[in-house]
């Protein structure tokens, strides 16, 4: 925590701007690392995104690109970073998808666009196989199920007795997975599927999912609305459906970088996501946390630290968290004791921000429980900083839609901070932050337009400086947390 001296500094400091000298290690830190330099990076990293069409995505050019700038900054600083290197499912839409009824009355459905305000009436499932193609539709046992039953369409392979090949399979979402409804109709010799919602309670709206792994199914698969669905299966439909898709697997990185200095028995690791999405640059999400974690870790290359600072960017994070799951996963039990905490920094410049910070201890008594032992700490050590220079705070839920996921799950404490992402500001949080109530922390989230002009500067220089206070706080506490036994990893296959 910052001390009193150190207080009045870091309420003076815009990061990079004081140079005092002060005894406080965090004061210090908060002083040293640039805010200048991480406009610098962020820069560098909109160029590349600019120069591979306009993404950073894991699998693409792009990524790659940022990774080799991200690699040869660590190594300029004096580090030997690691470049991580695993496979992940890669699946990209190449172009808008198409589904027309042809007959008995033509009509042209509109595709549900990522990033739109409205769902559209249907959209490519992950994974999906690329074809444009025409026939009749036949249903698969897709009526309605009896009364408190889900519908089993598609799921056995008898389901599809006496079925035309070539014709467009119509199947309603219900007991099995999408990939296995996929699977059955592909063998049946369906030139394409749709899958539609069941139209029960909440369940009408435009079906989106997976359909397995890459290779898995090669025949175009849909998912619509209820609506749809309903429209599809009447007599004498026949349709056009057109998907054109990349579904292979692909190699991607995580960048792994340690001090020089400190015990390697006691790691304090920081990180972020530094993938986007394919359909903009990413700017905001997630070159924001990166940028600022990359001046972070150049500043502690030059300091004596106790504890051992590791540095991470995580590749795949958009997929599924898939960087970090990797990483956590290959841990040695010797490995995983010796990282006592991990900090998370994830879209931390929103434009209708506020100054959210990952609730360790559930004191907000919201969605999911308190990280593990030492969560609690993570998160005083953040509203220190923010105390100290005046800045109010909220908490915010370990949601599982960041990198401190998978450090939780294996019993790491976690904390970090996060701006905001799709959702909408409340008129209580434009009291305390400021901004626009009823509209979206970030308009730009996952979008095109996820660029420079997408980031509130000063929010981006208050969290790099509480990025530096609690890195440094912990770097130097004798006292760190120990992980608790890692936690049962669930995994869902709900249809």
């Amino acid at each position: 925590m910052l001390t009193a001296g150190a207080a009045v500094l870091a309420l003076l400091a815009v990061p990079g701007g004081a140079t005092a000298r002060v005894a406080d290690p965090a004061a210090r830190a908060v002083a040293g690392v640039r805010a200048s330099a991480v406009e610098s990076h962020l820069a560098a990293l909109a160029r590349i995104a600019s120069a591979h069409g306009d993404t950073r995505a894991a699998g693409t050019p792009g990524y790659a690109a940022a990774r080799d700038y991200l690699v040869t900054q660590l190594r300029a600083a004096g580090y030997r970073p690691v470049v991580q290197e695993f496979d992940f499912p890669y699946f990209q839409e190449e172009g808008t998808a198409e589904l027309s009824r042809l007959s008995p009355t033509p009509h042209t459905y509109l595709p549900s666009v990522a990033g739109a305000d409205k769902l559209g009436d249907f959209a490519t499932m992950t994974f999906s196989g690329s074809g444009d193609v025409s026939g009749p539709v036949r249903a698969v046992d897709a009526g309605a199920p009896a009364k408190g039953k889900a519908s089993t369409s598609g799921c056995e392979a008898a389901d599809f007795a006496g079925f035309p090949r070539g014709a467009v399979a119509l199947l309603r979402r219900g007991t099995c997975t999408f990939a296995v409804k996929a699977a059955n109709a592909q063998a049946a010799g369906a030139a394409a599927a749709v899958i539609f919602n069941d139209g029960g309670e909440g369940r009408t709206d435009t079906l989106s999912g997976t359909v397995g792994k890459p290779g898995e199914v090669a025949i175009p698969v849909l998912g619509a609305s209820h609506a749809v669905g309903e429209e599809l299966a009447r007599a004498g439909t026949t349709v056009r459906v057109t998907t054109r898709t990349t579904s292979e697997t692909r190699q991607t990185w995580n960048v792994i970088a340690d001090t020089r200095r400190g015990d390697p028995r006691r790691v304090v690791m920081v990180g972020a996501h530094f993938d986007s999405v394919p359909e903009g640059p990413g700017i905001n999400d997630n070159a924001s946390g990166a940028a600022a974690l990359l001046e972070l870790a150049k500043y502690a290359y030059r300091v004596p630290v106790p504890n051992r600072l590791r540095f991470a960017w995580w590749g795949a994070e958009e997929l599924g968290l898939l960087g970090s799951e990797h990483y956590v996963a290959a841990l040695s039990a010797r490995e995983r004791a010796a990282v006592r905490l991990y900090l998370n920094h994830d879209m931390i410049a929103s434009p209708n921000h506020v100054y959210g910070i990952y609730d360790g201890d559930d004191s907000d008594r919201t969605g999911e429980g308190p990280g593990p032992e030492g969560s609690a700490r993570i998160e005083k050590a953040y509203e220190g900083y923010f105390k100290a220079i005046g800045v109010p705070t909220q908490g915010t839920d370990f949601t599982g839609r960041s990198d401190y996921g998978p450090f939780i799950a294996r019993g790491i404490p976690a904390g970090g901070l996060f701006t905001g992402a799709e959702g909408d500001k409340t008129e209580a949080e434009a009291l305390r932050f400021g901004g626009t109530a009823g509209k979206p922390y970030d308009p730009c989230y996952h979008r095109a337009c996820d660029t420079l002009a997408n980031l509130n500067r000063r929010a981006l220089r208050v969290n790099l400086g509480a990025m530096a206070h609690a890195a440094f706080t912990f770097a130097y506490t004798p006292l760190l947390p120990t992980p608790e036994p890692p936690k049962a990893t669930p995994t869902s296959t709900a249809p």
